[in-house]
C-alpha cells in the first residue's frame, strides 16, 4: 500500500445460503459503506459468490481503487482468516495487487455490547444461566477468541458464561446447556448467539436445549449496530494507520 494509496475496504463474510441473513450481512456493508469515504465492496470466504480472488480481480481494474483493505466480518480469527483469506491476500499480492488482510471483529468489547443488549431483548432474568453459542473452528485461537468474549460477558453480566460451540469445535452447546439445567435445573438456560446473522448455525443454536435463544447481532429488517459498524471501520483504520496511507473520513 502506498503513501498516496485511497484503500477500498472489502468486506469479507462467511457468506450463508439464508436469504435473510444475507440481507442482515448487507445492512452492515451498507453502514460502512455510509460512515467510510471510500469504496466499500462486499465478497464471501464460503457458500456465496463473489469469491475473494473474484472481487480482488474485480478492484484491480478499477480505477477508483488504488489499494485494498480486507476486512474478515468473522467474530473469531479461525481458519477462513489464517488460512483462506491469508492465501487469497498473499496470492493476490504477489501478483501485484496492493492488497493487506485486516482483524477479525473479535474479540472486542463493542460486541459484548450488542451480546449484552440482545440479552437484554430476551427479557434475561438475573438468576438466568447464561451460555454463549459459538460457531466453532478447528483452529484453536478461535476458541480460545470464543472463550474471551465469554469471559468479558460474564464479567459484564456478573456471572459465569460458559461457551459452547455449534460445530467443530468441543463442547457442543447442548451439551453445555443440558450440563448447565443438571446443576441448576430450577434455574432458566438463556442461549446468547454469538453469531453474525439468521441463518443455518442461528437455527441449530435455538434447537440446542435452551429456554431462551437472543437472535444474533444482525437482525433482519434492522439497522445494523452501531457498534458493529464501528468495530468493522476501526479493523479498516488499523491497517489504513499501519500502512502510512491518508485515511479516508468517516
Amino acid at each position: 500500500m502506498t503513501a498516496t494509496a485511497r484503500p477500498a475496504l472489502l468486506a469479507i463474510s462467511h457468506g450463508t445460503a439464508s436469504t435473510t441473513g444475507a440481507g442482515a450481512v448487507a445492512t452492515l456493508v451498507d453502514a460502512v459503506a455510509d460512515r467510510l469515504d471510500a469504496p466499500v465492496h462486499a465478497g464471501f470466504v464460503d457458500v456465496q459468490q463473489p469469491d475473494v480472488p473474484t472481487c480482488l480481480a474485480g478492484l484491480r481494474d478499477d480505477p477508483a481503487v488504488d489499494a485494498t483493505v480486507v476486512v474478515p466480518l468473522l467474530l473469531s480469527a479461525g481458519y477462513h482468516v489464517h488460512v483462506d483469506l491469508r492465501e487469497d491476500v498473499d496470492a493476490a499480492a504477489a501478483g501485484g495487487d496492493a492488497v493487506t488482510l485486516g482483524g477479525a471483529l473479535g474479540p472486542d468489547d463493542r460486541l459484548v455490547d450488542v451480546l449484552e443488549r440482545r440479552l437484554a431483548e430476551a427479557g434475561l432474568r438475573d438468576d438466568d444461566t447464561v451460555v454463549l453459542a459459538a460457531a466453532g473452528s478447528s483452529d484453536a485461537r478461535a476458541v480460545a477468541d470464543c472463550e474471551a468474549t465469554a469471559a468479558r460477558l460474564g464479567e459484564r453480566l456478573g456471572r459465569v458464561v460458559a461457551v459452547g460451540y455449534i460445530a467443530n469445535a468441543t463442547p457442543r452447546v447442548h451439551e453445555v446447556v443440558a450440563a448447565a439445567r443438571d446443576r441448576a435445573p430450577d434455574r432458566r438456560v438463556v442461549v446468547a448467539a454469538y453469531l453474525l446473522a439468521p441463518g443455518f448455525f442461528a437455527d441449530l443454536a435455538a434447537r440446542a436445549g435452551g429456554d431462551v435463544t437472543t437472535a444474533p447481532l444482525l437482525v433482519a429488517h434492522e439497522d445494523a449496530p452501531a457498534e458493529l459498524v464501528d468495530v468493522v471501520l476501526d479493523r479498516y483504520r488499523a491497517v489504513v494507520r499501519a500502512a502510512g496511507a491518508p485515511r479516508p473520513t468517516a
